[in-house]
């Protein structure tokens, strides 16, 4: 169908929340894309973020293909292939445990399961992460901030009161809504749910005077190691380590919201581990599945097992589907080095930058 046509069908049946470019893309290969009028466009947005690997991605074509002719969906009320497989990797991942992380990935592409069992089961000492997986960054957020309201009420100080950022942004669900510190995005949509409190981000003189005022009703401080929605604002070491040690000091817990700034662009597996900071929670989202829509709330054992059934749920979330492109994609991100070329890359784009006459600063 043609662009003038698409266009015509969109503006009479699909609700207008974007605003688009007048481009119809119909294929993709690698970081080309192509229009409906045979134009071919080198593309740097990535899905927002989201294709890791490129388009077509033979890996990620191949499972995919896989996994439809088997099964697409059964609910998360049964077990499925490789979905703890994922969790292990993801686990290891949060470790920064990369030579643990690519025997298992190796395991994982070659389709070996009996290795891939026994390389995922956690050794004696091992810091053990777990998922919950979902559908979007949204909702990843909404499943990390329900559990660490939840874990403040069963076994935590009983606060249910999240510190955010300023500039943050959290999704566009009410509650995410509601954490994301920005009145452009706020104001259409008040009433808003309660139990948040804005910070300036790096601003670890206004981070204490809130935990000074509000103590033991803080559960959270919930942050992204890069703001991405608002300009790339780093968080400084300080502060990310101020925040979880004040945190901590209450018995709150850190949320890292690396739906953005996570799955190995800033040279790790996660942009948490540049700090040296680890939060207790992680979102997840984006480019963890190369374009098939999936998201996941990763938490440490001791704090994801407040959750038990009944109190979290997901009908679409961890599909067999969204499973195997999250596997493959994660195993290719992993055996071909992409911590380490986007690290590399990133050195060399911010040199060339601040040669500029005209750039000020590259963040």
């Amino acid at each position: 169908m043609s662009l003038a046509a698409q266009q015509s069908l969109e503006s009479h049946y699909v609700m207008q929340t974007f605003g688009r470019s007048p481009v119809e893309f119909v294929e993709g290969h690698g970081m080309k894309l192509t229009g409906d009028d045979g134009r071919e466009y080198l593309d740097f947005l990535a899905g927002i973020g989201v294709c890791s690997l490129g388009h077509g991605n033979p890996a990620v074509l191949s499972a995919l293909e896989a996994q439809a002719k088997k099964l697409l969906h059964v609910s998360n009320y049964f077990y499925i292939e490789q979905r703890g497989q994922v969790a292990a990797l993801l686990s290891k991942l949060a470790n920064d445990d990369a030579d643990g992380a690519r025997v298992l990935a190796d395991a994982i592409a070659a389709g070996d399961e009996t290795t891939a069992a026994a390389l995922g089961a956690p050794a004696a000492g091992e810091q053990v992460w777990e998922t919950f997986f979902a559908n979007s960054g949204a909702e990843a957020n909404e499943g990390s901030m329900k559990l660490a309201r939840l874990y403040a009420k069963r076994a935590g100080n009983g606060g249910n009161t999240i510190v955010c950022m300023r500039g943050g942004f959290h999704g566009r669900t009410l509650e995410t809504i509601a954490a994301t510190m920005q009145d452009w995005l706020q104001d259409s949509f008040r009433p808003l749910p309660g139990g948040f409190v804005a910070c300036t981000p790096n601003d670890v003189d206004e981070l204490h005077a809130i935990f000074k005022q509000l103590g033991s009703e803080i559960c959270a401080v919930m942050l992204e190691p890069i703001q991405g929605e608002s300009g790339v604002h780093p968080m400084t070491e300080e502060f990310m380590a101020a925040a979880r040690d004040l945190a901590h000091e209450v018995g709150a817990v850190l949320i890292a919201d690396e739906v953005q700034c996570g799955i190995f662009r800033s040279g790790k597996p996660f942009a948490f581990q540049t700090y040296g900071v680890e939060p207790d929670i992680m979102s997840l989202a984006k480019g963890i599945a190369d374009g098939v829509p999936m998201g996941a709330v990763v938490a440490k054992k001791e704090i994801a097992d407040i959750f038990k059934p009944g109190d979290h749920g997901s009908t679409f979330g961890g599909s067999c589907l969204a499973i195997a492109a999250c596997a493959a994609t994660l195993s290719a991100l992993v055996r071909g080095d992409y911590a380490d070329h986007a690290a590399k890359v990133g050195a060399y784009m911010e040199a060339r930058l601040a040669k500029l006459p005209h750039v000020t600063e590259v963040r």
